[in-house]
C-alpha cells in the first residue's frame, strides 16, 4: 500500500478515535476494512493515488469478496466503511468527487432477532441451580443484568460500582460513542447488586475495586467468558439457536414490547440513535399477536 493511502487511514481513524469517539471494536473494523480495501488495490491496480480511484475500482473489490461467499451483510459494512472514508477525505479537500457515489448496497434479507421466551426466562431464574460459590453468584448477578437491563456485553464488562445509583435505583451506562443512558432497576435486582458488592469486602482481601463484577480472582470479566456464561445457562431452558448475550439484550426488548412498552421508551432503553434500528421488535410483537388470533378467533 503506498505511504500515502496509509497515512490517510490513520489520519481518517484518529478522526473516529478522538473526535467520533467510536468504539475500540468499531474502530477496528473500519481499520481492517480500509487496510484491505487499499491492498486489494494495489495488488490488482498497482500503485495508486487516492485520487485515481474510482467506482469500477471498488465494484471489482466487492465483486472477489462476493465470490469468495461473503455475505450481503458484511459487504454493506465494507461499503458504509469506504462511504465514510471518502466522505472525510471530500471534506479534506483530498478527492473532488467520491467514488461511492454510485455504488449500491446489496439488499439484506432482514431475520428477526432471537429471544427466549417469558417462560424459559422465568425458569432460568427460578429453578436453575447456580452454583453456591463466588462463580455462581457472578452467573446469576450478569445474566440478570442482562435482562433486567438489556445492555450490551461490552457495558456489562466495564460497568462500575460508581455506575449504581442505588438511592434512585438506576444505572449509569455508558455506550456507543461514549452516550450515557439511565437505565431503571427493579428493588430486588438492587439489593441483589448490593448483596455482590458487600460480599466482594468480604471475600477478597484483594480485587478490582473498580469494576462492579469480578471473576473468582477478583479480576476483570473478559467477553468470552461471559459469553460462555450465558451459553451455558441459556442451553439449559431453551433450544433456540443463538445463545448470547445479545439474545439477552433482544429479549429484554421483545418483552417489553410484547407487553406494551412504548417504542421511543424501548429506543432509549437501548440506547439506540433512531428508531429504525428498535422497530425489528414490533415485528416480533406482531408475530405473537398473530399466533394468539389464529388461537382463539373462532373464524382463524
Amino acid at each position: 500500500m503506498p505511504l500515502t493511502n496509509q497515512s490517510l487511514i490513520k489520519t481518517f481513524i484518529d478522526y473516529l478515535t478522538f473526535q467520533k469517539r467510536y468504539s475500540p471494536h468499531t474502530i477496528v473494523s473500519y481499520e481492517n476494512d480500509l487496510s484491505g480495501f487499499f491492498d486489494f488495490i494495489e495488488l490488482q491496480f498497482g500503485s495508486t493515488k487516492i485520487e485515481e480511484i474510482n467506482a469500477s475500482f471498488v465494484r471489482s473489490w466487492l465483486a472477489s469478496m462476493k465470490e469468495s461467499g461473503m455475505e450481503s451483510k458484511s459487504l454493506n459494512r465494507k461499503i458504509s466503511s469506504l462511504k465514510s472514508f471518502f466522505k472525510y477525505q471530500l471534506k479534506q479537500g483530498i478527492v473532488l468527487t467520491s467514488p461511492m457515489v454510485t455504488i449500491i448496497s446489496p439488499k439484506v434479507k432482514k431475520r428477526l432477532p432471537q429471544f427466549v421466551d417469558e417462560k424459559d426466562i422465568h425458569t432460568l431464574f427460578s429453578y436453575v441451580e447456580f452454583p453456591d460459590n463466588w462463580e455462581g453468584k457472578t452467573h446469576r448477578l450478569l445474566l440478570q443484568l442482562f435482562y433486567n437491563t438489556g445492555m450490551r456485553q461490552a457495558e456489562l464488562v466495564n460497568l462500575t460500582e460508581s455506575q449504581i445509583d442505588k438511592s434512585n435505583g438506576n444505572i449509569k451506562v455508558l455506550g456507543k460513542g461514549n452516550k450515557e443512558r439511565i437505565l431503571p432497576v427493579s428493588k430486588d435486582l438492587m439489593l441483589l447488586i448490593g448483596d455482590y458488592i458487600d460480599g466482594k469486602r468480604i471475600n477478597f482481601e484483594q480485587y478490582d475495586k473498580e469494576l462492579l463484577l469480578v471473576n473468582a480472582k477478583g479480576k476483570r470479566l473478559y467477553p468470552k467468558y461471559v459469553y460462555n456464561v450465558v451459553r451455558q445457562y441459556l442451553s439449559s431452558v431453551t433450544t433456540i439457536d443463538k445463545k448470547s448475550p445479545h439474545v439477552l439484550r433482544h429479549s429484554f426488548a421483545t418483552h417489553l414490547m410484547n407487553n406494551g412498552a412504548d417504542l421511543n421508551a424501548v429506543k432509549e432503553l437501548l440506547g439506540h440513535s433512531s428508531l429504525a434500528a428498535t422497530q425489528i421488535y414490533t415485528h416480533n410483537t406482531i408475530e405473537k399477536l398473530k399466533d394468539v388470533y389464529k388461537k382463539a378467533h373462532p373464524k382463524a
